[in-house]
């Protein structure tokens, strides 16, 4: 069961692939999938077949009999499953729903607590384009300069934050020309609250 469960973790790590996604492409649900991705269960012969099909790699690799190229040199890391809160807006903040059941598959020393997909272009000067996966350690403060994930009025946004405390004063800079700051004084302040600081992202090849 571990080398099962860790092959098919190192696969959706290799692939960029969300528990979202291999559900979509395979038809297993993604509860079924985190119970695979725990130990808890081996899939039966057409789970593997249909998942070693989504992830392009061998059966055999799946179930520890051989090793396939394309993921062989990865089968000795540690992973973690990190959720996936919703998405996050890189343009116009969308709402932050958590959606129940999704997670990603990356390595143990990811310094992360949870993921965020990105929506729109406003991020693209700092190479986030939309669809793109972030990785957020929580924290309610960041320094000047980050990217951060912040709620506005139960509404998510991903922009890099500078505070004068002096003035009271917010500033979230999109990293795209085309979309102005978003500045918050005095008692707007209160609609803020840093949810975390982007740590890393994920792209797939365009």
């Amino acid at each position: 069961m571990t080398d099962f469960k860790n092959r098919l973790a190192a696969a959706m790590a290799e692939k960029n692939m969300r528990a979202a996604e291999l559900s979509r492409r395979t038809g297993i649900s993604k509860p079924r999938l985190s119970q695979y991705l725990s130990g808890v269960y081996v899939p039966k012969a057409d789970a593997i077949c249909a998942m070693a099909q989504a992830l392009n790699v061998s059966e055999t690799y799946l179930l520890g009999s051989s090793d396939t190229p394309s993921v062989a040199e990865i089968k000795n890391v540690n992973f973690k499953f990190l959720p996936v809160i919703g998405e996050i807006a890189c343009g116009a903040p969308i709402f932050a729903n958590e959606e129940d059941g999704d997670m990603v598959v990356t390595d143990a020393e990811t310094d992360a607590d949870f993921c965020l997909i990105a929506k729109g272009d406003s991020m693209k000067d700092a190479r986030i384009c939309n669809g793109d996966t972030v990785f957020i350690k929580k924290s309610d403060t960041v320094n000047n300069g980050e990217i951060a994930a912040v709620i506005i009025n139960d509404e998510a946004t991903l922009k890099r934050v500078y505070y004068y405390p002096e003035s009271e004063k917010l500033m979230l800079i999109p990293e795209n020309s085309s979309y102005e700051p978003l500045v918050f004084v005095g008692r707007d302040l209160e609609k803020i609250h840093i949810i975390g600081r982007a740590v890393a992202f994920k792209s797939d090849i365009r």
